[in-house]
């Protein structure tokens, strides 16, 4: 998707959604926290990938809801969780505050849900397979490939 925008003029940026916390907590340390969310307004589509591993802490789901809730209505949001909304209380640390970020992300989005193996661990998988003997000639054996 965001290589589309992109293509088509759109900016766009991808950040892991820890990294992108720790600045924003960083700016709020130095009160700058409003210019920082101002600066990523310059990008169409942000891009914050694995939202799920930020914990409840309060000085972290704090600026990720600030986040959230500047762009609301304004720019787009693409983020990826390895958790449905139901167990976004792991990320937040109040329901209120999960209940009003869900609601600001799925108002006016379109929700791709993918219950599928991760590729990570399917490669993981493939690595820890073990093999099955097979004859390749009158006294030797080779291990027999997996199917993929």
């Amino acid at each position: 998707m965001a290589r589309a925008l992109v293509e088509n003029g759109f900016r766009a940026l991808f950040a892991r959604t820890t990294d992108l916390v720790q600045r924003l907590q960083a700016a709020r340390q130095e009160l700058a926290l409003e210019a920082a969310i101002t600066r990523l307004d310059r990008y169409d589509l942000l891009i914050l990938d694995d939202l799920s591993y930020v914990r409840r802490d309060q000085a972290e789901t704090s600026v990720l809801f600030e986040l959230i809730s500047r762009r609301y209505e304004r720019r787009s949001l693409l983020i990826t969780a390895n958790q449905p909304f139901g167990a976004w209380d792991s990320v937040f640390p109040d329901p209120a505050m999960t209940v009003a970020a869900v609601d600001r992300l799925v108002h006016h989005a379109t929700v791709i849900e993918m219950n599928v193996e991760s590729y990570r661990q399917r490669a993981a998988n493939r690595k820890t397979r073990p093999t099955t003997p097979r004859k390749v000639g009158p006294h030797t054996t080779a291990p027999e490939p997996q199917p993929t």
